[in-house]
């Protein structure tokens, strides 16, 4: 075990272990962009620096890389620390098109809040920013290289998280884009759309197109769902404003750890408010022809009848059960047990893919 002080507060970790790891142990924040816990750091954005002194010496370090020594001395908001962090977020606005009033991360937006933290409201240095086109060739997100601050956790979370590796930083210096090869185009790649990448992003460079229907601020609540797609579980957050669900984002449950397919993120609410949605039972009135409104006891009743009627005349093995493939596990191990159970029938099985 490592001991060591962070902004005077005595903690004991783990030999191997980051000074942010230990810093959050002891309940410090430290500011990060490029950070992505559980991968490699990047110590690309210069935003976790932290003053060390040991045996006398100190010096500034980023703290995602920077492992413990015994009898480390951290400081976390020195005067030094609070100055290069400043300078660090100066020479990202330097290049920065900032626009927060109409952007779609207005109020969502990590580099935002960092530069109201420490007081930054413009660049102090001069000339022109880089002038790259928007790229909007991906059905559900856009990529805007002005506000992209190249902390490659959009990159990083493809590649590293994801496993699918399809954009990377094309060219060098103020020219970088991330894009797809070889053309940069984003929808020209090998891109799934899953979205995990602009979830990923700290500033408004990655943005679903839906965000322009609605403003961080604006969101009335948050609910925890599973994702209908199949069986796996995802978790989920469905993002409601006006009593009508805007967006959705991965949560972090057991089965995605925050991440969605393209189904989960892009087609897993817009059906919910649809006008042809059928919103509850319906029974066909014999006379009519018609269905006509029914509760949920009068349809579950007809249909429980039903089967009664069917395995009393028939037998069990008359009835079968077919899941779909949208149903979590769960849902299918009780449909499975009422066929067993209730209709005396083996007759079960399930659709494995949509």
């Amino acid at each position: 075990m490592i001991h060591l002080t962070i902004d005077g507060i005595p903690v004991e970790v783990e030999k191997g272990t980051t000074i942010l790891q230990a810093a959050k142990q002891a309940g410090i924040t430290i500011p990060t962009l490029c950070y992505i816990e559980d991968l490699l750091p990047d110590g690309s954005c210069r935003m976790c620096v932290v003053e060390v002194t040991n045996n006398g010496r100190s010096k500034i370090d980023t703290a995602c890389t920077l492992q413990v020594s015994e009898g480390d001395e951290v400081q976390t908001m020195s005067e030094k620390v609070i100055d290069s962090r400043k300078k660090t977020l100066d020479l990202l606005l330097s290049d920065h098109n900032v626009h927060c009033f109409s952007c779609e991360a207005n109020g969502d937006c990590k580099l935002q809040d960092l530069c109201f933290e420490y007081g930054l409201e413009e660049t102090s240095y001069e000339g022109e920013m880089t002038s790259l086109p928007k790229d909007e060739s991906n059905k559900f997100f856009s990529y805007d290289p002005s506000l992209c601050i190249l902390c490659h956790r959009c990159v990083n979370t493809c590649t590293e998280i994801v496993g699918r590796a399809a954009i990377d930083t094309m060219e060098r210096g103020f020219q970088s884009v991330i894009g797809a090869a070889p053309e940069k185009v984003w929808a020209e790649g090998t891109c799934e759309s899953c979205g995990n990448c602009v979830q990923a992003c700290p500033t408004g460079a990655l943005s679903m197109k839906r965000r322009k229907k609605y403003r961080a601020y604006q969101v009335d609540k948050v609910v925890r769902t599973t994702c209908p797609h199949c069986a796996t579980g995802c978790q989920m957050d469905l993002i409601v404003k006006d009593g009508k669900i805007v967006d959705v984002k991965g949560a972090d449950g057991p089965s995605n750890r925050g991440l969605l397919c393209v189904k989960g993120r892009s087609g897993s609410f817009d059906f919910v408010d649809h006008k042809t949605r059928i919103r509850h039972p319906l029974i066909k009135n014999k006379e009519t022809g018609e269905f006509e409104q029914a509760t949920w006891d009068e349809a579950l009743d007809l249909v429980a009848s039903k089967f009664s009627e069917i395995k009393t005349n028939y037998g069990g093995d008359a009835l079968a059960g077919f899941a779909c493939s949208r149903s979590t596990n769960e849902d299918i191990y009780m449909l499975q047990k009422m066929v067993r159970a209730a209709f005396g029938s083996n007759n079960t099985d399930n659709c494995a893919r949509v």
